[in-house]
């Protein structure tokens, strides 16, 4: 699918014609792990980034972050170079929040309280702003009873909070996940998704959710599907869904209730909505239609 062209904009994430190698050998003798991207993030948008493992999802999220930099193209985030240096670098990093796949690559502290605090402190904030942002991510995760709790002690669902927690209490405007519930069971994965989605609309915070989990990302704004270090498709996850045979050819495949959904239509109820999104979004059909 051709990517639309991109228009810049003060506020948001403009990534330009990017590519990635991750040394000049890989550049000589294998493709980049990302080639050619064009993607404009708004704020407030809720993302879900998609794609089979190597297809350059995590690479995009540290580009974004500026832990790495394009190898070509641009991308700025707020009109800011990730390329840049100094003082306008520390600017950027205060608004992009990276939360990694395991946890433990990301707390840093002893206690649930004091590694919420670490980022806050490290801005050199007056005591009394990082304690009132430090309160205010513990209320938003729901972590204020294991506030004194040692990490050690937390399940990794409870960890995985708390790593959240601390990116939150530097107040990002984009935060990026990268497959945050790999490590977790589904229900609380679910209830993670589902303060992560009340988060973004109540502080209006962008948040771009990678996953391997077709089911996560039906109530997303927007699905970017990559493959092979491109982006492969770009929409509603109605328009993505639409699109079984493109993402099949990447490696992936639609929910299981979409697909019911599509068999029920051939079976003769030909008024059910092309692409079924969740049961819920079934069910509700299919009491429409009696």
């Amino acid at each position: 699918m051709e990517q639309p062209h991109q228009q810049a904009s003060a506020s948001g994430i403009v990534c330009s014609n990017v590519t990635f190698h991750y040394s000049t050998q890989e550049a000589e003798h294998t493709p980049p792990a990302l080639q050619n991207i064009s993607l404009d993030i708004k704020t407030g948008e809720m993302i879900a980034i998609i794609g089979h493992n190597g297809s350059g999802k995590s690479t995009l999220a540290r580009l974004f972050a500026a832990i790495l930099h394009p190898t070509s193209g641009s991308i700025l985030v707020n009109g800011i170079p990730t390329d840049a240096q100094g003082e306008a670098l520390w600017t950027l990093r205060q608004h992009v929040g990276l939360v990694f796949q395991n946890p433990d690559d990301q707390l840093v502290a002893n206690t649930v309280i004091d590694d919420v605090a670490f980022g806050p402190e490290n801005l050199g904030l007056p005591r009394a702003e990082i304690e009132e942002r430090v309160q205010e991510a513990l209320a938003l995760l729901d972590l204020q009873p294991y506030a004194e709790m040692a990490i050690n002690d937390l399940s990794v669902g409870q960890k995985q909070r708390v790593a959240i927690a601390g990116v939150l209490a530097m107040r990002p405007q984009y935060l990026i996940l990268d497959e945050p519930t790999t490590m977790i069971s589904g229900r609380t994965a679910q209830q993670l998704l589902q303060r992560v989605h009340r988060l973004s609309r109540a502080r209006n915070i962008t948040v771009m959710h990678i996953t391997h989990s077709m089911s996560e990302i039906v109530d997303f704004d927007r699905v970017i599907v990559m493959h092979q270090g491109r982006v492969l498709a770009d929409g509603t996850p109605t328009t993505i869904f639409a699109q079984a045979d493109t993402l099949q050819d990447a490696g992936l495949d639609v929910p299981m209730v979409t697909k019911l959904g599509q068999r029920l239509r051939n079976k003769g109820w030909a008024q059910l909505p092309e692409v079924i999104l969740s049961t819920t979004h079934l069910k509700e059909s299919i009491h429409s239609l009696r």
